[in-house]
This record gives structure tokens, sequence and C-alpha cells, in this order.
């Protein structure tokens, strides 16, 4: 008999699966705009001048929206009641959402477009996140079967 909810484990694998695709993607993305920063901006000199630039400085404020979601998904792997497959349902979807250059509306989509278009890594990185997301989405649906 099929079950509406997939098992506590599966849920936080599929949550844990999203975190780690997203930080891959995130870390390739800083990679890129650092590099830009460096030529086209200043010099960055220091991983401590970098955290700074990350935290504080406008040209890397793009990236705090999907930072933001790999915060959230630490925190409801953190919390003491285990993730619901609903919760890892919308996190997938969200993951979607913003990932989708195709509409690019807002500061996130618009910067992203523009790292797709000038960087083949994060291409690549693009690329694997949505095959995890696609992935995830697979996998719901085989735990619902």
């Amino acid at each position: 008999m099929a079950t509406l909810e997939s098992p506590p484990d599966s849920t936080r694998q599929r949550l844990t699966d999203l975190r780690n695709g997203l930080l891959h993607l995130h870390k390739t993305l800083l990679d890129s705009e650092s590099a830009t920063y460096d030529h086209d901006i200043a010099r960055i000199t220091s991983k401590g001048q970098l955290l700074n630039l990350v935290l504080h400085d406008p040209f890397f404020a793009w990236l705090h929206e999907l930072s933001e979601l790999v915060v959230l998904i630490d925190e409801i792997l953190d919390a003491k009641e285990p993730a619901t497959a609903a919760d890892a349902d919308r996190l997938v979807a969200q993951a979607r959402e913003l990932l989708a250059p195709a509409a690019a509306t807002g500061n996130f989509r618009k910067q992203y477009l523009e790292a797709l278009q000038r960087d083949p890594n994060v291409v690549m990185a693009h690329a694997e996140a949505m095959k995890m997301l696609a992935s995830l989405n697979q996998r719901r649906q085989e735990n619902t079967e």
C-alpha cells in the first residue's frame, strides 16, 4: 500500500542532498563573482576580505537569497521535529524556482542569468543542480508509489 508520507530518513536524505547540491552551486557562483570582482573592481587579497565583501558589498548581495535558502534547509535539518516530506517538497520547489533563469525577474535571477552567460563553470554547476533537483523529485515519486 502506498504511503503519502516519506520515511523520515528518506526525507532527511532528500534535504541533505538538496543542501549539498545548492552549496556546490553557491561555491561555484562565489568563485565566479570573486574572479569578476577581482578583475573588474578591486583585488581580493584574503579570505577574510572576501567574507567581508560577501556579507556587506552590494556586488555580492544577490547571492544572499541562495545563502538564505541553504540556511533554511540547515535549520530544518537541525530542528527537534523531523522534517516532513511536505517540507522537503516545498524546499525543492523553492530551489527549482530560484534557479529558473528563463523566468529572469528579480535581482537574483537577473544576476544568475548573467553569471550563466559569462562563466562555463556556472553553466556546469547549474546543470548539476538541475539534475539533482530532478533526482530529488524522482525519489519523492518513488517513495509515494
